[in-house]
């Protein structure tokens, strides 16, 4: 059985959405959302927020949990619909840059990923947030 995995995208009030690129293009990811796995006794809402910091330096409050479950290599990954509350300008080793791109951008910058899950799953969960 697959690791649950939980993340965020966020979205500012101009409709932007935020996408991280891993640093040397972990994994053939070349922009992707930010998410991981939960740690021992944390809630998914509390994953997510996390790793939407860790990853991007954005503090963020969730809107809405975005539906489906959506497989990656390694896990099941599922979702939040996010707002940025503030922008800190730092995070972790595991991110290269952050971008805030339009929903039609994002899914041009998603296609550079070369990793064929993990493109299949964030085209579904851009289309998901789209549609949403």
């Amino acid at each position: 059985m697959k690791t649950e995995a939980w993340g965020g995208v966020v979205v500012r009030a101009d409709g932007c959405v935020l996408l991280r690129e891993p640093t040397n293009h972990f994994d053939r990811y070349v922009w992707t959302f930010p998410k991981g796995k939960l740690d021992p006794g944390e809630s998914p809402e509390d994953c997510a927020l996390r790793e939407v910091l860790e990853e991007t330096g954005v503090l963020a409050r969730i809107v809405r949990r975005i539906p489906g479950d959506f497989a990656g290599g390694t896990s099941v990954n599922r979702y939040f619909l996010m707002e940025p509350i503030e922008e800190t300008g730092k995070w972790d080793w595991e991110t290269a840059s952050i971008r805030w791109v339009t929903p039609a951008e994002a899914r041009e910058l998603i296609q550079q990923t070369t990793n064929p899950v993990g493109l299949e799953r964030d085209l579904a969960v851009l289309a998901a947030f789209v549609e949403g």
